[in-house]
């Protein structure tokens, strides 16, 4: 069968944009071969700088021939139906169609359609200027005298060949003619711009990879990867150096150059001074080397880069190196400059006091200066949500509230825990004002640690500027010093929380502020370091570290005992949510206050939680109908004033229905689990703690990996069907199980059982033993089993049916203090 070669030839490609482009390019013409009635047995892409190649294998070489009948309306039907009916089949008259009759309906006319297929060349010829002319480049160009008249092509660079053959390997390929914009289709292409720029014919695919492997050119780019990564090793290895590898770095270099020339550079030895990083950055973003370390060397650097070349120069590249070289000393001289310039003394200290007081800073110290600039610049974080001074309070505020909680779990025996997050929440984003982070953006945090260590800062302290961004992403580790611990859930709370206060929460795909990765860092923190954190609370003190009195952005409508309302700030996080309390008002002018209460908001972001909490379990391999079992039994209420599970939980679980208020719904604040409608408290929620529900899951998941977990499901959804079918009857159901009623010795034995189980089973949740809860419901199984085999639910006697069925409620009531069973599949 025949194969297709298509090539694009411009200039310089952006390496950034190379490897999307082709792909771009094989979905484009492969989908239009298939719409047009063509098959291939397999595409590949290919690119360098100056061009996109494509190599289609097994194309048909004809489309196939199509016969078609379109239905249209009644020989009856009005003019208007018979026109529309033409205008589909594309028949010029009613002439052409054909009347079917049918014994009910009638006769009707039927277009017959024979499309005689097309030969590949034809389509193909037809399709590729189309597709040249709507490619989808991120940023395009047009070029020459063309460019002036409407309509004329673009392209990332100007196009400047396009090679196009077709045929079997048994036969001559033939060219593909088409032209687009006074350029026409060949079997020419061109090598090396500067080795080989001589045009070179090409039949096929193979002489094609071979003719521009003569002419100085590596079509494939991962072979130009294996190139530079090969020859950077051994050239670093000859001089007793390692190569650093860079993944990012080696992908761009590679669309860089069409024919990869390894070469080692150098710089004096003095630059070392600079921190590692640093140099690494800046020779990364300027010139694109790699750097190079004494081999066996921990994070140390040589004063030795790596460079790529796109040439063999007459003197082996002497003068590229020693040219990059020069480039590399006079950005390193840079970069020194603002490493010194960090730690001296800023020029305006006698402005910074103010703000050196605010936040307890000393000013002799270089990142405490650079604090105190960044609060005394009025640096603004977000319109809505104040600067970053502002934000630095409500960090280290809430830092200091985290900070006991977090130490409890980790390093109970740390009694300054505390007070280093609190000064490691201060310095936090101190190095904002750098001139090194100014210069590189991405070492924020690594250069604040570097300059507190150099200022004599605590290590946790020091460790929590760099670690408070982490995790960055779903492979990035997580802090594990408490102290690091707590600036880092204060740092995503606050973002978070002050997000959804002011309604800019994440939307689809969109989600500017990176919330979710927030969420999951705030998860991955908790369950990866064993801390317990009623979520909730800090919610709220987040909240609180909002409005005025707490800051400065939100104030609260309050209720006043006439009807009416008036408007002021709040005394503690607890008056957010008292019964008083209504909705939030902004503090600023021009800015719309959020139309939520606080306890909507916390309510809100708490099933966010929730959602992200799934995401995060599913990727560890947990069954998402035990997330949501375990979710549904931890929302049910629970008493605020004795911490027990209700008997009657609301219907659904977790939330009250909304009461309507001046045309709006609004949540109360008991709509909040473990909310005290009469305290104003934030108390127990089994779904306010992520670490204990992923406990339940893991255990629930092992339980009914068991053979008595997987009979006692079964059990346990028969008995809840039996309800659900009993309770839509409106059938009655005895309030409570009377032991006299009982006739069966079934019924006794799993009435002693359930006694047992739920029992047990509490005390087991109580102490957070999930495996000896699970463990304790495993006793109900054989009891469940004979239960059903031997009694009747249905009994004739009305007051035996419903204490019977209240028995079964019971097992319901039992199992719901792991799981809603009736959400797992099985």
């Amino acid at each position: 069968m025949p194969d297709l070669l298509l090539e694009l030839r411009s200039e310089e490609i952006p390496a950034r944009m190379q490897r999307k482009a082709a792909g771009d390019l094989r979905k484009m013409l492969t989908d239009g071969l298939v719409e047009a009635g063509l098959t291939y047995e397999a595409a590949r892409e290919y690119w360098t700088p100056r061009r996109l190649a494509l190599d289609i294998r097994g194309v048909t070489a004809r489309s196939k021939d199509i016969n078609e009948e379109i239905k249209g309306p009644s020989t009856k039907a009005p003019e208007q139906a018979v026109q529309g009916f033409l205008r589909k089949a594309g028949l010029s008259s009613i002439a052409e169609a054909h009347v079917h009759a049918d014994p009910k309906k009638g006769d009707f006319y039927v277009a017959h359609i024979a499309k005689p297929g097309r030969a590949a060349e034809a389509i193909i010829a037809e399709l590729v200027p189309g597709i040249i002319r709507s490619f989808p480049w991120p940023k395009s160009m047009r070029w020459g005298p063309a460019s002036a008249k409407p309509g004329s092509l673009r392209w990332v660079r100007p196009l400047q060949s396009i090679l196009c053959t077709f045929g079997p390997e048994t036969e001559e390929p033939v060219v593909v003619d088409f032209e687009i914009d006074g350029i026409r289709s060949g079997n020419i292409t061109y090598g090396h711009r500067f080795h080989a720029p001589g045009a070179i014919t090409v039949r096929r695919f193979e002489d094609y990879v071979a003719k521009l492997e003569t002419a100085k050119v590596v079509l494939d780019a991962d072979r130009r990867k294996q190139i530079i990564l090969a020859d950077g090793r051994n050239l670093a290895f000859a001089n007793g150096l390692d190569l650093v590898e860079d993944e990012g770095l080696l992908e761009e270099v590679s669309g860089l150059v069409e024919w990869p020339v390894v070469l080692m550079g150098e710089f004096e030895q003095d630059f070392l001074a600079i921190p590692a990083e640093v140099i690494r950055l800046t020779i990364r973003a300027n010139q694109k080397c790699f750097v190079t370390r004494p081999h066996g060397a921990g994070e140390e650097l040589s004063n030795r880069f790596i460079l790529t070349a796109n040439i063999e120069a007459k003197d082996s590249g002497k003068e590229i190196a020693h040219g990059n070289g020069k480039v590399v000393r006079a950005r390193l001289s840079d970069a020194l400059y603002f490493w010194k310039t960090d730690q001296g003394d800023l020029p305006d200290l006698d402005q910074l006091q103010a703000s050196a007081e605010k936040f307890g800073l000393d000013l002799k110290k270089p990142l405490d200066q650079r604090m105190a600039r960044l609060d005394h610049l009025v640096v603004t974080f977000h319109a809505k949500l104040g600067t970053q001074g502002e934000r630095v309070e409500r960090i280290a505020r809430l830092a200091g509230e985290l900070a006991p909680i977090v130490a409890s779990s980790i390093s109970p025996s740390r009694g300054e825990i505390p007070a280093l997050a609190r000064r490691a929440a201060v310095l936090a984003k101190a190095d904002l004002t750098t001139e090194v982070v100014g210069e590189f953006p991405e070492l924020q945090g690594a250069m604040g640690r570097k300059y507190a260590l150099l200022q004599g800062e605590h290590p946790s302290v020091a460790a929590a500027i760099e670690e408070h961004y982490k995790p960055q992403g779903p492979s990035d580790r997580v802090p594990a010093d408490p102290v690091s611990v707590a600036v880092a859930l204060a740092d995503k709370l606050d973002t978070l929380v002050g997000f959804w206060a002011i309604d800019e929460k994440p939307t689809g795909s969109k989600d500017p502020y990176a919330l979710r990765r927030a969420a999951l860092g705030v998860i991955r923190i908790l369950v990866e370091n064993g801390v317990r954190l009623p979520v909730q609370r800090q919610f709220l003190n987040a909240l609180f570290g909002l409005t005025y009195n707490g800051g400065n952005r939100f104030s609260v409508v309050w209720r006043a005992d006439d009807g009416g309302d008036f408007t002021t700030g709040v005394g503690s996080a607890d008056d957010l949510i008292s019964e008083r309390a209504g909705l939030l008002s902004s503090e600023v002018r021009g800015i719309e206050p959020p139309d939520h209460s606080a306890g909507e908001i916390i309510a809100n972001l708490l099933a966010f939680f929730h959602d992200r909490l799934k995401v995060y379990l599913r990727d560890q391999g947990a069954r998402h109908d035990l997330i949501d079992a375990v979710l549904a039994a931890g929302s049910r209420p629970i008493s605020p004033l004795v911490g027990e599970m209700s008997a009657k939980p609301t219907e659904g679980g977790a939330v009250p229905p909304a009461s309507v208020e001046e045309g709006r719904p609004t949540l109360p604040p008991t709509a909040l689990p473990g909310i005290s409608p009469t305290r104003g408290e934030i108390g127990q929620s089994s779904n306010d703690d992520l670490l204990q529900i992923v406990r339940r899951v893991e255990a629930l998941g092992t339980f009914l990996d068991t053979e008595d977990g997987k009979n006692l499901l079964a059990g346990t959804k028969r008995a809840a069907n039996i309800l659900a079918a009993e309770e839509k009857k409106k059938t009655t159901i005895a309030e409570r199980v009377e032991p006299a009623l009982f006739r069966e010795d079934a019924e006794k034995a799993l009435f002693a059982a359930v006694n047992q189980a739920e029992k047990e089973a509490g005390e087991a949740i109580h102490n957070e033993d999930f495996s000896a809860a699970m463990l304790a419901l495993s006793v109900l199984r054989e009891p469940v089993d004979s239960f059903f085999e031997q009694v009747l639910v249905n009994d004739e006697d009305q007051a035996v049916r419903a204490n019977r069925l209240a028995l079964l409620a019971r097992i319901r009531t039992a199992t719901d203090q792991v799981a809603d069973f009736s959400k797992i599949a099985g």
